[in-house]
């Protein structure tokens, strides 16, 4: 199998990366936290190294998958980044939702130093992850997509290339979009049917078997009934995702008034505390100000 190297071992890229010794590849792991690599190779083998250029070094892949565009740009970049350490020919696949921008500055980086880079962004959450059951969305070019899908199918339940470099974080902001409104639809509903005395488990039972089902529905009614939210995707997170979406799309004259007034609510969870909380608190915003 592949020797490969991954960066970033957070709630996402632990599960992802153990996905990969499962499939046998030889795993050497990178975490700006030192304790966590060190603890994440106790528990599922492979190496840790103390750098990414370290991590790199003579690895066929490269996967990241971190924070935000700076934590890209460190642990691509300079002497100690991933970039320093690879070889002609190896491939770099960035599984973090990031800017376009970055991705068009590191995919021509790469690209002078003969390291085809492909953007990769992930969703499925958490448990995805855990479960090898990610959607990937792929842009770059197709000689090294197609190299690289054999490695990213460990964790993954549908890997496509959508384009050309920056479509795979095109098509996340796609995702992200649609997301926004989801939830805030679902939350209203939760809230409404509280409001006029209903069940909200019998509603959804209902509901759900019609044209009002979906992930978020069959994955979240019932945390949200609960009022738990301390699970799944962050609050914090998913604004930089959404500063994102509303950025490209001034730049491609888009028009996005649900998702700029959904990035609004959630600034509201953020108000409340809840910058950790799971997407769907959407719905406490409105129990604590409807």
């Amino acid at each position: 199998m592949a020797k490969v190297a991954f960066l970033g071992l957070g709630v996402m890229g632990a599960p992802m990366a153990g996905h990969l010794v499962k499939a046998d590849h030889e795993v050497t792991v990178y975490n700006r936290t030192a304790a966590r690599a060190e603890a994440w190779v106790a528990a599922n083998g492979g190496t840790f190294a103390a750098t990414p250029q370290a991590a790199a070094k003579d690895a066929e892949f490269v996967m990241s998958c971190v924070g935000n565009d700076d934590d890209l740009r460190s642990v691509c970049l300079g002497e100690a980044g991933a970039f320093a350490g690879m070889t002609r020919g190896a491939i770099f696949v960035d599984h973090t939702t990031v800017s376009a921008k970055v991705t068009a500055e590191l995919y021509d980086t790469a690209s002078e130093q003969g390291i085809p880079f492909v953007d990769a962004p992930i969703s499925g959450g958490q448990a995805g992850a855990e479960n090898g059951a990610l959607s990937v969305m792929c842009g770059g070019d197709q000689a090294a997509f197609d190299a690289a899908v054999p490695v990213i199918d460990a964790y993954a339940r549908i890997c496509k290339r959508i384009g050309d470099s920056g479509a795979g974080q095109m098509t996340k902001m796609c995702n992200q979009i649609a997301i926004a409104g989801l939830v805030q639809g679902l939350s209203e509903a939760l809230h409404f049917a509280e409001k006029a005395g209903l069940d909200g488990r019998a509603v959804v039972e209902v509901i759900s078997q019609g044209a009002a089902g979906s992930w978020q529905m069959a994955n979240r009614y019932e945390t949200m009934l609960d009022d738990h939210f301390e699970h799944g995707f962050a609050v914090n997170w998913m604004r930089k995702d959404l500063g994102i979406c509303l950025e490209a799309a001034n730049e491609v004259q888009a028009s996005l008034p649900v998702t700029a007034l959904v990035d609004q609510f959630y600034k509201d969870v953020q108000r409340l505390g809840g910058g950790r909380w799971d997407t769907s608190s959407l719905i406490k915003r409105l129990n604590s100000f409807g």
